[in-house]
């Protein structure tokens, strides 16, 4: 019984320190969850209009990409619930930008609105 209860714990609290992942570490997630086509991760870290923009290209850009990601953060900066993370990534050779968002308190991957430009 002591076993059991203390699995539980366990798994609560594994559960919930997924959910205060940083902004570095939620775009880490949505970088390699993409790549490897983990698509309930996707979801789990991006907003509805992200995960649908992400789903609709996945196919096309995970065609020839395998291995590591080697994801490395070049910059971040966070303004209260809206944050930027800049980084390079093995799969390409320009370094991409995320918007992230914070949701519940939870930091996911948002759309860049229109005419919106990144602090970089």
């Amino acid at each position: 019984m002591k076993n059991l209860a203390l699995i539980l714990l366990l798994l609560v609290g594994a559960a919930c320190s997924q959910q205060n992942l940083s902004p570095t570490e939620t775009s880490k997630v949505v970088v390699e969850s993409f790549y490897s086509k983990d698509n309930q991760k996707l979801k789990e870290y991006t907003t509805p209009e992200s995960y649908e923009a992400f789903l609709s290209i996945q196919d096309i850009m995970t065609a020839e990409t395998s291995g590591k990601s080697n994801f490395k953060v070049l910059q971040e900066k966070v303004d209260g619930d809206v944050a930027w993370v800049q980084f390079s990534t093995s799969y390409e050779e320009k370094p991409e930008t995320f918007k992230l968002v914070k949701n519940d308190g939870m930091w996911k991957v948002a759309e860049k609105g229109l005419k919106e430009k990144s602090p970089f």
